[in-house]
């Protein structure tokens, strides 16, 4: 059997500033969703609260090299990796010690740049990874600032509840501001709207607000409320390990491929 052609890395936050959005689930279920379709698959671990981590598996004693060695320019990007039980997934792992990374790199004139200058290297792109997925913390700080530099583009978990697109005009507009300053390359891959109940008319009102203000920006699929979904970070396990044949799955592995296709259009254009 011939090798599958391997293409060009792409690097993808996932991100919002609103905290209890779905935010580490989708990184998490997104990176096993493409892992289950042979891509290869590197997720950078960059909220402190390390629950990314903690969701693959990854207890606090193997986390001796983490993102912040990382940042700190202390290690290789090669020595931070470690593998998950996901087949093609593997993770660079989060600690507290990364809440501290505001004050501790406020004098670096190139603070906005570490995560940029380790995962656009070349010796990165040597890696082969098909995508690599940044859970962001949930707040615009250095951290943040620092994933979108890096990124190609952005997926935005919206969580189908009153006011949430507010919260979006905000995090459009950092976007914005890395674009011109930093990364102009970076844009919105999607959003992906998350808890989502069909039986509830505030999530048919939402689905509907964000699909007429954002347009095809917003990703086909819903992310549902899924007990099984919120069962698996407490076994360690992605809910497509979980439970194969959950709606939670089903709805990630549907999400993967849009995520996909939207990759190979930009690529091919």
């Amino acid at each position: 059997m011939a090798n599958k052609p391997r293409t060009q890395t792409t690097i993808i936050a996932i991100a919002n500033q609103k905290g209890g959005v779905g935010k580490t689930t989708t990184t998490i279920n997104l990176g096993a969703a493409l892992a289950e379709q042979e891509m290869r698959v590197l997720l950078i671990d960059l909220d402190p609260q390390g629950n990314a981590s903690t969701g693959l598996g990854i207890g606090h004693d193997q986390r001796d090299i983490t993102t912040y060695d990382l940042l700190s320019g202390d290690v290789e990007l090669t020595d931070a990796i470690q593998p998950t039980t996901v087949d093609g997934l593997e993770i660079i792992p989060a600690t507290t010690d990364l809440s501290s990374a505001d004050l501790e790199l406020m004098d670096n004139a190139k603070r906005s740049f570490l995560l940029a200058d380790v995962l656009r290297s070349a010796s990165a792109m040597a890696l082969e990874y098909d995508y690599i997925l940044i859970d962001c913390p949930p707040s615009l700080n250095i951290l943040t600032v620092n994933a979108m530099v890096a990124a190609h583009s952005i997926i935005v978990p919206l969580q189908s509840e009153f006011f949430a697109l507010e919260g979006l005009s905000q995090l459009i507009l950092t976007v914005r501001d890395v674009r011109q300053t930093a990364n102009p390359e970076l844009r919105i891959e999607g959003i992906a709207l998350t808890m989502y109940d069909q039986r509830n008319n505030l999530s048919l009102q939402v689905e509907q607000d964000a699909r007429e203000n954002m347009g095809e920006m917003v990703f086909k699929t819903v992310i549902p409320r899924n007990v099984r979904l919120s069962e698996a970070p407490s076994f360690a396990l992605p809910v497509l390990s979980y439970d194969s044949n959950s709606k939670g799955s089903i709805a990630y592995r549907a999400l993967a491929q849009e995520v996909i296709d939207r990759t190979m259009k930009k690529k091919a254009a």
